[in-house]
């Protein structure tokens, strides 16, 4: 057994027994986790009322060996989700972050420029930011920290350069890409995209480089500052009919990677802010 500290985003909270829960935790340092939290429930619990969903936390926990549950020892609350103040289109916008992390992310498997990316996401939920545009990023960003970017230039199949021969765009949702002229007659699982929303998606899923939130000098090897995800500086200017097409690839995108449509799909913003 081991002891670890790490920051911590809770992802799901279930009933384990009167007292206790079992939480999911997308971690720092360790990725993506499942523990037992004994006491919990109780309303002078040891964790404060600190495991809310999306809540960020400082956790300490015990790993314990084989397929056992990890034991959640400590959870100090550091920031509380707040969509659901907001409006209820900011509150599906965090359920949703929370389930696709839940789908996407293997256990175990550490992701610590996802950790960031999915703060910053949060953060713009949570704040001010345009909620539309920031799952558009949220879900390209997932796709290319994942290793699944989409390619929206070059064929899945045959890597050549595609040609705007078309109105529209051949895309693979089994090659997770466009396909050329000459390849799309033997390809299946197709979909249509504007090159509008492509050129969009190609911003989207760019990398954007992770900042120091201070711009003091530090020595790189011990600097331990907070970092930030500029994600807001992934927003392509995009028109309704883009943002459409755009919505609809990656959904069927993610549905194709995951191998269903995720709950809160259908509650994701249809349109952009006029």
């Amino acid at each position: 057994m081991a002891n670890h500290s790490t920051t911590a985003i809770v992802l799901r909270t279930v009933e384990f027994s009167e007292t206790s829960l079992i939480v999911t935790l997308l971690t720092k340092d360790l990725g993506r986790i499942s523990a037992l939290a004994k006491g919990a429930r109780r309303l002078k619990g040891p964790f404060e009322g600190s495991l809310d969903l999306l809540s960020v936390c400082a956790i300490s926990l015990i790993d314990k060996p084989g397929d056992a549950l990890d034991l959640l020892t400590e959870s100090k609350l550091r920031r509380r989700f707040r969509g659901a103040q907001r409006s209820l289109e900011r509150l599906h916008a965090g359920y949703y972050i929370a389930e696709m992390l839940r789908l996407m992310i293997d256990d175990d498997d550490p992701h610590r420029e996802l950790f960031d990316m999915t703060l910053a996401a949060m953060g713009m939920i949570d704040g001010d930011g345009p909620v539309a545009k920031t799952l558009l990023a949220f879900d390209a960003q997932c796709l290319r920290l994942l290793g699944h970017a989409p390619s929206t230039q070059q064929c899945t199949v045959c890597g050549r350069a595609v040609q705007r021969q078309r109105r529209r765009a051949s895309f693979s949702l089994i090659g997770g890409g466009v396909v050329c002229e000459t390849c799309r007659p033997s390809q299946t699982h197709l979909m249509t995209a504007s090159w509008e929303a492509l050129d969009a998606l190609r911003v989207l899923a760019g990398d954007p480089g992770i900042e120091n939130s201070d711009d003091s000098s530090a020595d790189a090897e011990t600097d331990s500052r907070p970092k930030r995800f500029p994600l807001a500086s992934l927003f392509p200017p995009l028109s309704a009919e883009a943002y459409g097409d755009l919505r609809g690839l990656l959904n069927r995108t993610l549905e194709a990677l995951i191998g269903h449509t995720p709950r809160m799909q259908p509650f994701l913003p249809d349109k952009l802010p006029g």
